[in-house]
């Protein structure tokens, strides 16, 4: 068993960094806002550090869950940074979906003091990282992602690595580009049936079964047709990651019209209050429109 820390307690890294301990591993967790952290020791045992810097100390991997590129850049660097405390040979993993940009700038900090580092952005959402059922994408160096593949394995569904430093998360943005132009067919496919007066929930168990199916579909479709959206990965993430998609396009010449449009579309979702609904709401929208 390993001694592991986990930087960041949200919806995604609570029951990630609890999947750990009930593996048997020696966890310690550190959380910006303590309360939480208190809570999952009580929940799961463990330890707790009150900065990123106490709480990797002695570790031998590193996990982090956190907001955007300025959160990670502070977990990871700075007297009170997590590499402030990590030894040579130890691993430190990035779960947030952050820029290229910033990976890299990590990556080579890392090198330079003998730690290794992977990026590993995830997909599946909150559901996904309570199950243990996540899709995670990795860049990095091969030994250094084969040292740390057992240990993201306790709550990954598929785990793959995808080349070097940045790899993980480009693939995480090519997730979210699919992603969003699916959501928005979904949304205008459920819009439409509602307004030709067609039973939803019928008209998707007919579907699903064909070309049409997919994860979104089956698993947002009902709290769709009930206009509920008081859950899973917010608004407000998904035009964060995808301005990252956005400005990394522009970078390597690639076009995402759809992409660019679906992005204003979550602009009009948040101008009606919904940054923190889930990005199914997109049908929202359309019933705002009529």
């Amino acid at each position: 068993m390993a001694r592991i820390t986990f930087l960041g307690l949200g919806v995604m890294g609570y029951p990630m960094a609890g999947h750990l301990a009930a593996a048997g591993h020696d966890v310690t967790v550190y959380n910006r806002t303590t309360a939480k952290a208190e809570a999952w020791v009580a929940e799961h045992g463990g330890a707790l550090g009150k900065t990123p810097r106490a709480a990797a100390e002695g570790a031998e991997f590193v996990m982090a869950c956190v907001g955007n590129d300025d959160d990670l850049r502070a977990v990871c660097l700075g007297d009170d940074g997590a590499f402030a405390a990590m030894a040579s040979g130890a691993v430190f993993v990035d779960h947030t979906t952050v820029s290229v940009k910033v990976t890299r700038e990590l990556y080579a900090a890392a090198a330079a003091i003998g730690v290794g580092f992977v990026d590993a952005p995830v997909s599946g959402g909150q559901a996904g990282a309570e199950n243990g059922q996540l899709g995670v994408m990795c860049g990095g160096d091969q030994a250094t992602y084969d040292a740390v593949e057992p240990i993201i394995d306790v709550y990954a569904k598929a785990c793959r690595r995808l080349g070097d430093s940045g790899a993980g998360q480009l693939t995480k943005m090519v997730n979210q580009i699919c992603i969003a132009g699916l959501v928005q067919g979904l949304s205008e496919g459920l819009h439409f049936a509602e307004k030709a007066g067609l039973d939803i929930r019928e008209v998707v168990q007919v579907i699903s079964q064909g070309a049409a199916g997919s994860w979104q579909m089956s698993n947002r479709y009902q709290t769709m047709a009930d206009d509920a959206f008081d859950f899973g990965f917010a608004v407000d993430w998904m035009r964060k990651d995808l301005g990252i998609c956005l400005d990394t396009a522009d970078e390597n010449g690639a076009s995402l019209p759809v992409t660019a449009l679906v992005d204003q579309f979550y602009k009009d979702v948040q101008k009606l209050g919904g940054g923190r609904w889930d990005t199914s709401s997109l049908i929202r929208r359309l019933r705002a429109l009529g």
